[in-house]
């Protein structure tokens, strides 16, 4: 059990609210998530939250969404008074959607930082590097740690650092911003505890294939975990990878990964979320962290469950799927992917496949087709990888090695993720 004489923080991450799972809302799983981490936060009486990023899954996210970001932040307010939230931007949010309420945010103690602060053109590392208070009888009290609050970094956060052929490098810039945000915090945060935060793929991390954005700013995408600084750092807190998990096997570096699954190949993950408790001092070692497992409103199937097969094997499998039943739900049916393995076209392939899953529990979300003896296409080596499945730049690289028999020149590359990040965020 967590000390009661130290800080506690409950980390999570990339909610993407507004997600859909090929066509289908999530609104009812995440209502249900929300009200599960209102409770948990309650019952361990924590003195901050920090959402390290992708708090939606869009730039523009829909009314539905935006309503149960700002229904969690009243909720959480009023039920446990005087805590802290720190909200990080991700690559799927836009900044300025997410600072625009900042002033109103502020008064029921929600931290934003969406983009890396700046006064001119200089980083505003003074407004990054946040205190965070213990609860004392339901009111704040006293600084008891120091985060750095670094959200997802854009193209324009790493300007003026280049390779040594003089090429934009983001790793070198990348590194370069946690050097100097590090310094920042720990001059602010002296003896005190230090937690620093991130919204990136770091090196030794296991992503998810299907549902995430691998890249980060410039086209880099991984960095070496050293970036964060050696020595005493009690907790870092990341966001960005959807599957939890620790990082090179230190317990206080964390992904907290996504609430629910959002794509079909995290049907086996461990959603979580973390329950940090930070040493006294900057001296005393890392925090303890402990986790607890998100509970699953709505189930992932995949028939087969590995890898793909013949469509009489399929057809077999889907006829012992559960039947439904007059008590069954809509929202809380579990999803379905049937995963095919064909040596030829089939004529009325789907007719054939929601014949088969007619009156059945599970419902149909997608069709996953690999076909046996085809050439390469784009997502070689993934079987039912289509198009809507990969990242524009993805797909940039994959016509590009068609075409070009090599890889895209990193100017290429770099003004491509400048183009999708405007795109993203609506920019012009």
């Amino acid at each position: 059990m967590l000390c009661d004489d130290r800080m506690r923080l409950l980390h999570t991450s990339d909610w993407h609210l507004g997600h859909q799972l090929h066509g289908v809302a999530r609104d009812g799983e995440h209502a249900a998530f929300l009200a599960w981490l209102v409770e948990q936060a309650v019952a361990e009486q924590v003195d901050a939250v920090v959402i390290t990023g992708d708090i939606f899954d869009g730039s523009n996210p829909p009314a539905t969404a935006q309503a149960a970001y700002y229904g969690f932040l009243a909720e959480i307010g009023a039920r446990l008074p005087g805590v802290e939230v720190i909200v990080l931007g991700g690559n799927h949010d836009s900044p300025a959607r997410l600072e625009a309420p900042a002033p109103l945010l502020e008064r029921l103690r929600v931290r934003v930082v969406g983009a890396l602060p700046r006064d001119d053109h200089a980083v505003a590392w003074d407004r990054a590097v946040v205190p965070l208070h213990r609860r004392v009888r339901g009111k704040p009290g006293p600084v008891a740690a120091w985060l750095l609050a670094v959200p997802f970094l854009r193209v324009g956060d790493l300007a003026g650092h280049v390779d040594g052929d003089g090429v934009p490098d983001p790793a070198i810039a990348i590194a370069a911003l946690y050097a100097e945000g590090v310094a920042a915090a720990r001059a602010r945060a002296g003896a005190l505890p230090l937690v620093i935060t991130g919204h990136l793929h770091v090196t030794g991390a296991e992503p998810s294939i299907l549902s995430e954005r691998r890249v980060l700013a410039g086209g880099a995408e991984a960095l070496d975990a050293g970036l964060f600084g050696a020595g005493e750092v009690a907790y870092v807190a990341l966001g960005h990878l959807h599957k939890a998990q620790r990082v090179g096997g230190h317990d206080h570096v964390r992904y907290a990964g996504s609430p629910i699954p959002l794509a079909m190949a995290e049907a086996g993950y461990k959603h979580q979320v973390a329950i940090v408790e930070l040493p006294a001092a900057a001296g005393d070692g890392a925090a303890t962290v402990r986790t607890l497992a998100v509970p699953r409103t709505v189930e992932l199937l995949r028939v087969p469950r590995r890898g793909a097969a013949p469509l009489d094997e399929v057809l077999a499998e889907l006829a012992a799927l559960p039947p439904l039943d007059d008590d069954a739900v809509l929202e809380r049916r579990p999803y379905l992917e049937v995963r095919l393995r064909l040596d030829a076209p089939v004529p009325q392939l789907r007719a054939r496949i929601e014949q088969a899953v007619d009156g059945k529990l599970p419902r149909l979300v997608t069709i996953s087709v690999e076909r046996a003896g085809s050439g390469a296409a784009l997502g070689d080596g993934a079987p039912g990888v289509s198009l809507a499945d990969l990242e524009p730049r993805e797909v940039l690289i994959q016509r590009w090695r068609r075409e070009h028999a090599g890889e895209p020149p990193a100017p290429l590359l770099a003004a491509f993720d400048e183009l999708v990040a405007r795109v993203q965020e609506g920019r012009p």
